[in-house]
């Protein structure tokens, strides 16, 4: 038996940062890279579903039913189209969990129960969270062994960020003693902004070990390839998007 499987947990309680994107497309870019990866969607919007080419609509083998205890992590993973690529599928069913386990006595431990006999099969496990501190992101970050944080260049970003550390503090300190900030990942970056550059020195005076090295700028390509449902490393491999989260995943294969 090799090593076991490393489970990252893509959260922001914030949405619109880049986060479902930063999962699909460093979770695409391990499996080219060798990695058996399994990417789980556990956010009811689906995004990271579809942006690997897995349709969202009929299926009745999703997280829902893994953290709901209906069936087992693995009776729902999919192989997708790219190379050494797995999905946990989500959808709207997803949004009736959170009412449904706040009356259970084990309620933070669903996911990691659920999927931690996954490490042996995988070398990555990445959850993609919903935008929000809920118990489905406390069950991510019960499960991980990391936390990357995307997160964009601007005034509230550093406020959101503070909430995100004391809240992964607590986590670790109640349920997950393992749980750290893996890294935290400057999106949509734009480099002419002044405010850009003084937020992102912000970060770094307070987060040096934190940081990425490599920002991700806002890009053409980067956007368009969700909706063919395809990463952008499939899509156009050569865009400055790809390359960015091409670094990004070596990065995070020498940090873990």
């Amino acid at each position: 038996m090799g090593e076991l499987g490393k489970i990252i947990a893509f959260s922001n309680q914030k949405g619109g940062v880049g986060k479902t994107t930063s999962a699909v497309n460093i979770a695409a870019w391990l499996g080219k890279k060798g990695k058996k990866v399994l990417l789980c969607d556990l956010d009811s919007q689906g995004n990271a579903t579809s942006g690997v080419g897995i349709s969202k609509k009929s299926s009745d083998k999703t997280i829902y039913e893994v953290i709901s205890g209906i069936r087992p992590a693995s009776e729902t993973i999919i192989q997708t189209e790219f190379k050494n690529l797995w999905v946990i599928p989500s959808n709207m069913a997803l949004a009736g969990a959170e009412p449904e386990l706040v009356d259970e006595e084990d309620r933070v431990y669903k996911l990691r129960n659920a999927i931690d006999g996954l490490r042996s099969e995988f070398d990555y496990i990445i959850i993609d969270c919903p935008p929000s501190l809920g118990l489905l992101t406390l069950n991510a970050l019960v499960a991980a062994d990391g936390v990357i944080v995307p997160m964009v260049c601007e005034f509230y970003a550093l406020e959101g960020l503070t909430q995100l550390s004391v809240t992964i503090r607590q986590v670790k300190k109640l349920y997950n003693k393992n749980l750290d900030i893996t890294g935290i990942l400057i999106t949509m970056y734009d480099k002419r902004l002044n405010l850009s550059k003084s937020v992102l020195e912000e970060i770094r005076k307070y987060y040096p070990d934190q940081l990425f090295k490599e920002t991700v700028s806002r890009n053409v390509r980067l956007s368009e390839a969700p909706s063919y449902g395809q990463p952008v490393v499939y899509y156009d491999k050569h865009s400055k998007g790809a390359i960015s989260y091409e670094k990004i995943a070596a990065e995070l294969v020498k940090r873990i």
